[in-house]
């Protein structure tokens, strides 16, 4: 059996270092996927997925992306269930545990402007602040 995803995307909101009990690192964060087709005269759709990152992963995630950073990822695609709802429905929760967390080669302007913030240009509607 193979279970195996890659993805690069740019996270939807900046990573935030946690630890379990034991003190193992764990970040989880969600990334948007440009799909490669768009159809004619409309905006090209995006996915979104779950990534849950553990030891060096987690820290480094943390240490060098942000909102809006365009992250590739390799792992494993788990799946949950079942989970609950706040309305007692059963759901199916999806995340991508990460093995391999890299640079995309992409370079950020990091100009810094008043309120010393980096710029970051947009990308299809996708704008780190």
């Amino acid at each position: 059996m193979y279970n195996k995803i890659t993805l690069m995307g740019r996270l939807v909101s900046a990573p935030e270092l946690k630890a379990t009990k034991a003190g193992v690192p764990v970040t989880s964060f969600s990334i948007a996927v440009d799909r490669r087709y768009k159809k004619k005269g409309e905006k090209r759709e995006r996915d979104f997925f779950n990534i849950v990152c553990w030891h060096n992963n987690a820290e480094f995630v943390c240490k060098n992306f942000t909102k809006g950073s365009m992250i590739l990822v390799e792992g494993e695609m788990q799946t949950h269930r079942p989970e609950t709802n706040g309305e007692g429905k059963a759901y199916t929760w999806y995340e991508v545990v990460a093995d391999l967390v890299s640079f995309t080669g992409e370079r950020q302007n990091t100009e810094r402007t008043a309120d010393t913030a980096p710029v970051i240009p947009e990308q299809d509607g996708i704008t780190a602040l």
